[in-house]
């Protein structure tokens, strides 16, 4: 048999074996054959069969799942067929019944995918990857062989043997003796040339006292001339701090790593129990992953658990009052049975309680959740997957707060609001467009011919919480400031936890999702001093002046944390007798999964349930010191001055819910004004608020001398009627209504938008016939799209250009247009689609 090429993976193809992420068999490439000689005594051509043996059954792969690359002479090989060696058929299309009797004998031959090439390679190596497979190993999916394997050859493969030249004698001293031992026994040697009458080891002798001293002064002298080569340079810098102090030179904030943040949902036993990041007693509310059986303990209980389990330790970034009535929240149907707020939705309606009112306001954070399975109606056939938190922006009626700077504050129920049909107690919300729903959430559903509702729910009493323990009141050690030298004090406790600055009231107006996300290189270590004043820790002393309380924290290898205190011009002298309060709990291990966080530990006890229905994220490991040779010399080449138009028009789409932006620079009469149109996310006007947030962003970059003027884009509204014959056997209206979901301009119930979704259409982008035709053709019932038909129109609105453009294959649209097509009759100069339907029933 051919020689076998392998993925040079070896542990990759152990680990494959193995049921990988959520139970999942990965399918990968094991190794390569050639057929070369083989193949001629199987009468099939040389060096164009390749068996490619796969760790899972070859069942389902084809030619179209095969890529062949690489060559210098002989390129683009094509695979002429490609069958698992069990299934290969006789014929034109497959092999010679000699060929079949041999691929179906192979071991494993089910696991053996043969492919039949329509050429063979040159003497270059060839990769070929296996492509369009699901659960495929992306690193066993590729593999480089040779065609000429088996090639003869006039030289011998045994590489020769030549024996090194005989070394020329050391020199009497070796000068690269670089630590104690080599310093140690270069001088003794050296000893015992010039003093060979001196024999003696003894370590209480006094000459090898003296040489054992010098050594070991040399050891440090050597080491010291080392460090200072080794970390004065970027490139070659081995210590983490070093690191920090030099990217920090090129304006690269090296990060070390994010805290995660997670969602937990709590169960109140009454209303207005609290819950406190910092108890009156002085300790502090912690959250735990799952380890015993009972959800709220007392604080005494932390440093036990701590010590047994080794849990997760979690703490709430805000205090909040619990409410019996937010334990589960129910959605209000309005006596719909099968109602679903569809993908994108920002709107819903939850029923009240009279007995027991809804104390909501704009700013809380509710989890959505699936709680009984869509399809049966039971509780153990929910999906997981199917859990979302929003912030809310609108709660009608919305409760009162008694103070409004105070999370704890008590909370007052509105007005209450009924369905004037049934007399339900209900209450409208509204929540960020940026929570708007990623999937279909369903509420209610028939099963068997019955309604089942509460398929869905909403969670209230959502606490923010985030990996971290507190460690309170240490002292620093050594506590006395030297008098002279440097002083840096060292936190008992490995790994300090490092956050992005929060603000709880600011974030009840940013969105759920962006209140989770954390930009690495904004965060600072959790560390607070406290002594004759309170010390404060920044990123780095360059802004502190010489009155300044600041410090800064700095990492080591190891995850130490050092502290680091200003000279008296950049920062403060340190002072003696300083006590450190910070947290510890970084990076990645800190993403814990749904459901994995189950205890509190807080002196409150009207606390039944405690769980996160969403996995904690964030979570990010520190910045490798090859990340920061990578990205740090590159830093300082960020433009912060828009120059350019295309310059403009990179700013404005940096900033969040742009989805593209054109920049134009025209003479007005006495300046220049720059032109930036701008296309929002979802087709969104600009409004106020918008336009106001977009020009405090784009002032920072604008040049002296220039005026700025943001614009709507230019809308090029379509007018399209297709004619389309309808398969026999096929209901028009049903095939029209397909047709009109398909070609909407908003999202569909099921998931996904429509065709002419706002977001798939920019500036200057054509409208394509045959993307028409091909997303009419994938509905069911839909036979052909005619464009021939005198009554076909494909145009913009208002111009009678149908034949230019069938002709053409798309509908033109100007460099500062956007094509839209709303087909809404309240607004027919948005743009109209109209269906002539023939045949069917």
């Amino acid at each position: 048999m051919s020689a076998q090429f392998r993925c040079g993976t070896p542990n990759r193809r152990l680990r494959i074996l193995e049921p990988g992420a959520g139970g999942k068999l990965l399918q990968g490439i094991d190794y390569l054959e050639v057929l070369d000689h083989e193949a001629t005594l199987l009468m099939s051509p040389p060096q164009r069969t390749l068996l490619v043996h796969l760790f899972r059954p070859a069942a389902g792969l084809a030619a179209a799942n095969v890529a062949l690359t690489g060559g210098v002479r002989t390129t683009n090989i094509g695979v002429q067929w490609a069958y698992p060696a069990d299934a290969v058929p006789v014929g034109p299309n497959g092999g010679t019944s000699i060929e079949v009797d041999y691929f179906s004998h192979l071991a494993d031959a089910k696991k053996v995918l043969v492919v039949r090439l329509d050429k063979f390679g040159d003497a270059s190596t060839y990769t070929l990857a296996i492509t369009g497979v699901n659960d495929l190993d992306p690193v066993l999916s590729r593999v480089d062989f040779s065609f000429k394997v088996e090639c003869p050859s006039d030289f011998d493969c045994e590489q020769p043997v030549v024996c090194p030249p005989v070394a020329a004698p050391p020199p009497p001293i070796d000068y690269q003796a670089r630590d104690y031992q080599t310093f140690k026994q270069v001088m003794l040697d050296r000893m015992s040339v010039i003093m060979p009458d001196w024999q003696e080891r003894n370590a209480a002798d006094l000459g090898v006292m003296v040489v054992e001293l010098v050594a070991y002064t040399a050891d440090r002298l050597a080491y010291y001339q080392d460090a200072v080569a080794t970390e004065a340079y970027l490139g070659t810098a081995r210590k983490r701090i070093s690191m920090r102090r030099h990217a920090r030179l090129l304006d690269y904030f090296m990060h070390e790593g994010a805290n995660a943040r997670a969602w937990v949902c709590l169960d109140a036993a009454q209303d207005g129990a609290t819950v406190r990041r910092v108890n009156t007693d002085g300790s502090v509310t912690a959250l735990l992953t799952r380890c015993v059986d009972v959800p709220r303990l007392p604080t005494s209980q932390l440093t036990p658990l701590l010590q047994q389990f080794s849990p997760l330790v979690f703490e709430p970034m805000h205090d909040a009052v619990l409410y019996t009535a937010h334990n589960t929240i129910r959605f209000y149907t309005w006596g719909d049975d099968q109602c679903c707020l569809p993908r994108g939705a920002t709107r819903a309606t939850l029923a009240d309680n009279p007995a027991n009112r809804l104390r909501l306001m704009a700013g809380d954070v509710l989890v959505f959740e699936e709680l009984r399975g869509r399809d049966t109606g039971l509780v153990p056939d929910a999906d997981p997957t199917r859990r979302q938190a929003v912030r809310l922006i609108s709660v009608t009626p919305s409760a009162s707060s008694s103070a409004a700077d105070d999370a704890a504050a008590t909370r007052t129920p509105g007005a209450l609001a009924t369905d004037p049909l049934t007399g339900q107690a209900i209450v409208e919300i509204e929540w960020h467009a940026d929570d708007a729903l990623t999937f279909p959430l369903c509420i209610s559903t028939m099963v068997n011919g019955l309604p089942v509702e509460d398929v869905s729910g909403a969670r209230g009493n959502v606490l923010l919480v985030d990996h971290g323990r507190t460690i309170t009141a240490e002292p620093l050690q050594p506590a006395q400031v030297p008098a002279a030298g440097r002083y840096r004090p060292q936190l008992s406790t490995p790994e300090v936890t490092h956050a992005a600055p929060f603000d709880f009231f600011a974030a009840q107006s940013a969105s759920a999702a962006a209140t989770l996300a954390q930009d690495p290189h904004q965060t600072i270590a959790e560390v607070s001093l406290v002594g004759a004043e309170t010390w404060t820790v920044r990123r780095d002393l360059l802004r502190s002046d010489q009155f300044a309380t600041d410090f800064v924290v700095e990492m080591t290898e190891d995850g130490a944390g050092v502290l680091r205190f200003g000279d008296g011009t950049l920062g403060r002298l340190p002072e003696s007798n300083l006590d450190a309060t910070y947290r510890v709990g970084r990076g990645a291990l800190g993403n814990a999964g749904a459901e994995g966080i189950a205890h509190i530990l807080t002196p409150e006890t009207d606390i039944d349930g405690v769980r996160n229905p969403l996995p904690a994220t964030g979570g990010v490991d520190p910045e490798s010191l090859e990340q920061v040779r990578q990205y740090a010399p590159q830093a300082f080449r960020t433009q912060l001055r828009a120059v350019t138009e295309a310059d403009y028009a990179a700013a404005a789409e940096a900033f969040a819910g742009v989805k593209k932006a054109v920049a134009r620079r025209s003479w007005t009469g006495s300046w220049f004004t720059v032109f930036v149109t701008v296309d929002r996310v979802g087709g969104a006007a600009l409004d106020a608020k918008f336009r106001a947030g977009l020009e405090a962003a784009l002032e920072q970059v604008r040049l002296a001398g220039e005026d700025l003027e943001l614009q709507d884009p230019a809308l090029a509204p379509l007018d399209i009627q297709l004619v389309v014959c309808v398969e026999p056997g096929y209901r028009q209206d049903q095939v029209a209504q397909a047709l009109l979901q398909t070609f909407s301009a908003g999202a569909l119930p099921m998931g996904g938008v429509g065709f002419f979704y706002p977001d798939n259409f920019t500036f200057g982008q054509p409208v394509y016939l045959s993307e028409i035709v091909a997303a009419a053709m994938k509905v069911p019932g839909v036979a052909f799209v005619d464009p021939t038909d005198p009554d076909f129109r494909f145009t913009q609105l208002h111009v009678d250009a149908t034949a230019a453009s069938v002709k053409q294959g798309f509908i033109d649209i100007g460099s500062l247009e956007v094509a839209r097509l709303d087909n809404s009759p309240a607004a027919p100069e948005n743009g109209t689609f109209k269906l002539k339907l023939m045949g069917g029933l």
